[in-house]
């Protein structure tokens, strides 16, 4: 069973590189709409698991991820290709419409 790895400093350089396909979710714990992503995303990470990594960073505690990925507002999730950005989605989504993006991504 896969899982949403949680990101910081040290893991975020290699996770990335660690996958053909990844993707990562900005959020912090005080979003509401971050809150209601996290079900989706664990969801996510089980139905695309062996083809996509899911990991997340939270802002408050990674802000210099965060500024080097231009993230400006939370959540945002960026699905990765070999480690360059592939797409990004800025706010909620539900899980359909969040999977729907994914698939036009990969």
């Amino acid at each position: 069973m896969a899982s949403v790895t949680t990101l910081d400093e040290k893991t975020y350089a290699s996770f990335i590189a660690g996958a053909p396909h990844t993707l990562v979710e900005f959020w912090a714990a005080w979003c509401g709409p971050c809150k209601m992503m996290s079900p989706i995303l664990d969801e996510i990470a089980e139905a695309y698991d062996g083809k996509i990594a899911v990991g997340k960073i939270n802002v408050d505690d990674c802000g210099d991820i965060a500024k080097n990925c231009h993230v400006l507002n939370i959540p945002t999730v960026i699905l990765m290709k070999n480690g360059e950005e592939a797409g990004r989605i800025v706010g909620y989504l539900n899980r359909d419409a969040l999977l729907a993006k994914i698939e036009e991504m990969i």
